[in-house]
């Protein structure tokens, strides 16, 4: 496949898991109301970004994530102002999630499945755990500083947005180490992921 090709159908794989996302958070979530009208939900659309990243890389992945998450926010009343913060948040999941799996321990040079399960998930908790710590401190300031909300009810949302967002981490881990390991050796024989076993893995 030539260099065009490939990037055409990155492209279409990154629109398609950023459709995945937007729908998974959209349809799939519960929504906890706080006060000031705002509010925090639990959800599966953290599983997609993930994923994504585990299956493009951290750069489309996290584009992927980042559009997605960012759309579904942008259509929703609720969550409009919150687009830019998850935007770069989701983006920045991706990343990590990237380059844990691929750039730490190219995960698409190995066919050695219990190493790719060890690894997916643990590129899976860095990213997540990642945004279980910024998700808050990072909607903290941008709702007090950017959105101008009052010290408390910054403080009250980052409160409840920790607490949800640990939940959807685990939920999301899990599922994206049953989701990515069980598509991907169908990917594989779709010529979907090249793989070429690499002995000098990252044990």
């Amino acid at each position: 496949m030539n260099t065009q090709n490939n990037t055409v159908v990155k492209l279409a794989e990154t629109a398609l898991l950023a459709a995945l996302c937007y729908v998974s958070f959209t349809f799939l979530q519960i929504k906890i109301p706080v006060p000031g009208g705002d509010a925090t939900s639990i959800h599966i659309g953290n599983a997609f970004c993930v994923l994504a990243a585990l299956l493009l890389g951290g750069v489309y992945g996290g584009l992927a994530g980042a559009i997605g998450m960012g759309i579904a926010d942008i259509m929703d009343p609720i969550y409009i102002t919150g687009a830019p913060k998850t935007f770069v948040l989701k983006f920045c999941i991706g990343l990590i999630v990237g380059l844990v799996a691929h750039k730490v321990a190219k995960i698409n040079e190995s066919t050695d499945k219990k190493y790719v399960f060890k690894w997916s998930v643990i590129a899976s908790i860095a990213g997540l755990a990642f945004n279980v710590i910024a998700d808050p401190i990072v909607g903290y300031f941008y709702k007090q500083y950017i959105l101008g909300q009052p010290q408390e009810l910054a403080q009250a949302l980052a409160k409840m947005s920790a607490a949800a967002t640990f939940i959807n981490a685990v939920v999301s881990v899990i599922l994206v180490a049953i989701i990515y390991n069980a598509v991907r050796p169908v990917l594989i024989k779709s010529h979907l992921i090249t793989v070429t076993n690499n002995k000098n893995q990252v044990a």
